[in-house]
């Protein structure tokens, strides 16, 4: 049985899921997007998608900002610095695996 590369044991398993990746992605090309905005990209159900926020923000790869416009309430998130780390070595170990 062939072992598979050292760059692909090593990737971040939070980042490497597909929900939490689509996610990190978007929040890595934007100042901030909003949850429903988010909800439709991924097409996850709030819930699901609400377990997957929280398991980025638990690693401190996302911030998550709850307000209100127009009294209606608003949830922001925002990429940390960590995260934009996070992915970008996911990126350089994903390159090289599959170099």
């Amino acid at each position: 049985m062939n072992s598979l590369p050292e760059s692909v044991m090593g990737l971040d398993r939070l980042v490497h899921e597909p929900a939490r990746l689509v996610i990190l992605s978007a929040l890595s090309t934007a100042e901030n997007a909003e949850f429903r905005f988010l909800e439709f990209l991924t097409g996850l159900t709030a819930g699901n998608l609400s377990s997957h926020i929280g398991k980025l923000e638990a690693a401190g790869y996302v911030t998550i900002e709850k307000t209100f416009r127009n009294k209606r309430p608003l949830t922001t998130l925002k990429i940390t610095d960590a995260g934009r780390e996070a992915l970008k070595n996911y990126r350089a170990q994903m390159k090289k695996a599959l170099a």
